[in-house]
């Protein structure tokens, strides 16, 4: 890689300009909690710096309503098959309540570089931090539902500064890290027709307005579904994907999920497990999808009260739903109360239940249906996720897989739960699309 390629990724002028607006912007306190509500720019494509800065009357605000919780009747089982146990999210409203200090996270978000800029007509905030590496490789990294950038903040130094983590210089990343439209810090859509194809274009936007010539995609959950349609996108500088949360069911199997279906015969151990897990997920763990994707709106109760915003949040699949309790009961495995206390408020805080709930609306795409991507793809398989996906199926979906890998833990939200091993999957997935830059 000559030293020209590497200063072709992105623009030097453009990069120290930004970073002496962040520095200014940080100083000065001028940049917005919420960029909707803060000072246009002069261009439509300006990158404006960003600044977290929660008032304290919301956070007394916040805990008055905490204290203020209604509680239902307790559940009449033992497990979680009528949902969220009370127990869970009362030891939750307690800690948020009285011990949680939203101010850590908030110091941790403003210690990284974040900015805002207009695209499509609507503010995307993002994270964007640069590798000290010259041959650091760009990546950008989408969040899902009911996740935000703050599933990713454990991996930005291990991948953005490796030798500092153990891993090797050859390895680095410069990242960029955006939050959903109306999802966190992002604007608002005041119109109908975000949904994924539209959110890929507005990255592939972004990714070209920082300066980038090269650059990988990573994503899960909806970070999946978008990072797959920037790939059908092809846009040249997009050399390829990582996927902790791939789309690969084959239509047979597909087919065979639906009421009424019975399973194929002839599966193999990881098949048939796969099946299972999406069998038990389509019967027991879809509610939520259901009515986002149908009634978004009606969720009023969720911007009014966070008790029950956080039970909302937390009914997403079983295992994450048991491994969040488990840490509100001391057993702390994979995410902290704190990890999961910190993203709730930041839904919190933007009053974003609603309108994150929209892109479930705005989809059309079957979830787990294989998109005929035909660029390098990396799949790393968590235990935990919604399903394990096979490595037969990963091959069907993904004609140009390069990396396959099944780990022994973590699940759905894989960055924020294991980071180590993430990071260490991204470095390998991408190892041999490097040459490329």
């Amino acid at each position: 890689m000559t030293t020209q390629t590497r200063a072709d990724i992105i623009n030097p002028d453009r990069r120290q300009l930004l970073g002496q607006a962040a520095m200014i912007a940080v100083a000065a306190g001028t940049a917005s909690l919420f960029p909707a509500n803060s000072g246009k720019a002069a261009a439509s494509d300006a990158i404006r710096p960003f600044h977290v800065s929660v008032p304290e009357e919301d956070l007394l605000d916040l805990r008055r309503r905490l204290a203020a919780t209604r509680w239902p009747d307790r559940e009449f089982v033992a497990d979680q098959s009528q949902g969220v146990q009370l127990s869970t999210i009362q030891q939750l409203v307690r800690y948020w309540q009285t011990d949680y200090d939203w101010r850590k996270i908030e110091a941790r978000l403003n210690a990284l570089p974040q900015f805002v800029t207009e695209i499509d007509g609507v503010d995307i905030h993002f994270i964007h931090v640069r590798s000290k590496h010259d041959n650091a490789l760009p990546m950008i990294v989408t969040h899902g539902w009911p996740g935000s950038i703050i599933e990713q903040m454990k991996i930005v130094g291990p991948l953005s500064d490796p030798t500092a983590h153990g891993a090797a210089a050859a390895d680095a990343f410069h990242l960029v890290i955006p939050s959903l439209p109306g999802y966190g810090f992002s604007g608002k859509p005041a119109a109908l027709g975000w949904d994924p194809q539209r959110v890929a274009r507005a990255w592939v936007v972004l990714m070209k307005r920082l300066g980038y010539t090269r650059y990988v995609a990573q994503g899960g959950d909806w970070g999946n579904a978008i990072t797959e349609q920037m790939a059908l996108l092809a846009p040249p500088e997009l050399l390829g994907i990582h996927t902790n949360m791939p789309a690969t069911v084959p239509d047979d199997i597909a087919k065979a999920l639906q009421p009424g279906g019975a399973k194929p015969s002839g599966l193999t151990a990881d098949e048939n497990l796969a099946y299972d897990q999406l069998d038990d997920f389509y019967k027991h763990g879809l509610g939520y999808a259901i009515e986002m994707s149908n009634r978004p709106q009606t969720l009023y109760g969720l911007v009014d009260s966070p008790a029950g915003l956080a039970s909302w949040m937390l009914d997403h699949d079983a295992r994450s739903t048991a491994m969040i309790a488990r840490a509100f009961d001391g057993k702390t495995e994979g995410l902290s109360r704190d990890d999961v206390i910190d993203n709730i408020t930041l839904y919190w805080f933007t009053n974003t239940a609603v309108s994150s709930a929209r892109l479930y609306w705005e989809n059309k795409l079957a979830f787990f249906a294989p998109k005929h991507v035909n660029i390098p793809v990396g799949v790393s398989v968590f235990p935990d996720e919604i399903y394990a996906a096979p490595r037969s199926w990963a091959e069907k979906a993904y004609p140009k897989l390069i990396h396959y890998n099944r780990l022994d833990k973590g699940g759905h939200f894989a960055a924020w739960e294991q980071p180590v091993l993430f990071c260490a999957e991204v470095r390998t997935a991408f190892r041999s699309l490097r040459q490329s830059i």
